[in-house]
């Protein structure tokens, strides 16, 4: 049996229509922050609707505290 290694996937982008940003950020002299992020058109629907359902079950769960203290 002959194992063949896997070849990495290339560093470019492998969906056309994904969102990048990039940015640097500079504290005083000597403090650098680079960051950068990707994300693809349905990771922001999942984020959003991800959003939305956290956003419903905690006004849920406040209404339902302030019904039962009353």
């Amino acid at each position: 049996m002959t194992v063949v290694p896997i070849e990495p996937l290339p560093a470019a982008s492998l969906h056309p229509e994904e969102i990048k940003a990039v940015f640097d950020l500079r504290v005083g002299k000597h403090i650098s922050l680079q960051g950068s992020a990707r994300i693809t058109p349905a990771g922001v629907i999942s984020a959003g609707i991800a959003v939305a359902a956290m956003t419903l079950a905690v006004g849920y769960l406040v209404s339902s505290s302030r019904s039962y203290r009353s």
